[in-house]
């Protein structure tokens, strides 16, 4: 299997499993120096909505993830926006 599929798989894994998200999407894969960078399109569902007790609407939002060259998750975080990928990744 090709390393950019498995680093795709293992950070698309990751979201699942540590965020609460509906259908991650990789749109950008990257190695930069010797981590690879991963940007995610994500849905979730809005929480002020939810706090409010009406009924749930899907908000889409963008995480970086950065593994090792080893594929081992080294951080993620939550993106402002899709602009924000090429100034925060």
């Amino acid at each position: 299997m090709s390393k950019i599929i498995e680093v795709k798989k293992v950070s698309i894994d990751f979201l699942r499993e540590e965020i609460n998200c509906y259908d991650p999407k990789a749109i950008k894969i990257e190695k930069v120096n010797q981590n690879w960078e991963v940007v995610a399109e994500v849905y979730e569902d809005d929480t002020f909505l939810k706090s409010l007790n009406l009924p749930p609407k899907k908000i889409r939002l963008f995480y970086s993830v950065s593994l090792d060259d080893n594929l081992e998750v080294i951080s993620y975080k939550r993106l402002n926006s899709f602009e924000d990928m090429n100034t925060e990744v």
